[in-house]
């Protein structure tokens, strides 16, 4: 599932969780996002740039983050395994 730049501005800017299993976010530019418990298994997060991004609770469980931009993200409580 591919979202384009406003479909994911969209969904970015919706209050509560964000759920976003299995879409692929590869080269996404998520900068400072909101990620905070967002539901975020099997989602390829290649290549992703997720500076300062809050990942705070998120559910990354097969998520694919090789080359993601991680610095300064908060992954605190994020489940990964």
């Amino acid at each position: 599932m591919q979202f384009t730049s406003n479909e994911l501005y969209a969904i970015l800017n919706q209050p509560g969780s964000r759920w976003l299993v299995g879409a692929d976010l590869s080269e996404a530019d998520l900068i400072a996002a909101d990620l905070i418990k967002a539901n975020l298994i099997k989602t390829n997060l290649s290549g992703a740039n997720l500076i300062e991004a809050n990942l705070s609770m998120a559910d990354l469980r097969g998520a694919n983050l090789m080359k993601a931009n991680l610095t300064g993200a908060n992954l605190r409580e994020a489940r990964v395994d």
